[in-house]
This record gives C-alpha cells, sequence and structure tokens, in this order.
C-alpha cells in the first residue's frame, strides 16, 4: 500500500467513526494537529475543528456513511478521489464529491481541498 492510499483509508476512518471517542481518535491518526479542511461548506484548522465538522455531517446524514467511488490517483504528496455518501439502509446516495489531499512528512493529512459534485436539494 502505498502511504497516499494509507492516508485515503485513515481518511474514511475518521470520517465513518461511530463514537466520539472512536472519531477524535482516527481525526489524529489521519491528520496533523495544524490540519486543514476545507469544501464549499466548511473551512477549520486543527483536531477540533476536523472533529466538529465530520461531527455535523453525522447529525445532519444519521444512518449514512462515506465510501470511496473509484480509484485514489496519487503522486508525490498529494492524492486525490471521489466519494459518495451512501444509506447504510436503502444504499441511496444523497451527497456525492471528490477530495485532493496533501500529506505531510509522517504521512498524515495536512490539508483537505473538499469538492462537492451533487449534494441533497440542489
Amino acid at each position: 500500500m502505498t502511504p497516499q492510499e494509507d492516508a485515503v483509508q485513515r481518511y474514511f476512518a475518521a470520517w465513518n467513526a461511530t463514537t466520539p471517542e472512536e472519531l477524535k481518535k482516527a481525526v489524529a491518526a489521519a491528520f496533523t494537529e495544524d490540519g486543514t479542511y476545507t469544501d464549499p461548506l466548511a473551512d477549520v484548522k486543527g483536531h477540533d475543528g476536523i472533529v466538529a465538522t465530520i461531527s455535523g455531517a453525522h447529525e445532519q446524514f444519521p444512518g449514512f456513511e462515506f465510501k470511496l467511488s473509484g480509484t485514489p490517483d496519487a503522486h508525490h504528496n498529494i492524492a486525490r478521489f471521489t466519494w459518495e455518501l451512501v444509506s447504510r439502509t436503502d444504499g441511496s446516495a444523497p451527497a456525492a464529491g471528490f477530495d485532493v489531499i496533501t500529506l505531510a512528512e509522517d504521512g498524515r493529512i495536512s490539508s483537505v481541498s473538499g469538492f462537492l459534485d451533487r449534494v441533497p436539494g440542489a
């Protein structure tokens, strides 16, 4: 597994964490302490901001999980990949997008630039 593939797996583990304790541990494993996450709906820095953003998504979409769609494309210290937000009960996917991550020297994510391709009600 490449460092980028490992980082993508840890990223999804954070987004799909099911308890507050699991989420904090997963964010710490996936992101540097000063890591950033930016998409059309959020612009946060640090573990607390990232945890709050992920928690907000879980509150807005209970019973959903983020799934990788396709194969990540990577070079040097960056990777891009597509994802869908999928219902655990009926398989519907009301949201989709793609993210670009930059890795720090330790292999954790230092920044995420997210783009939304499909959103509910759009």
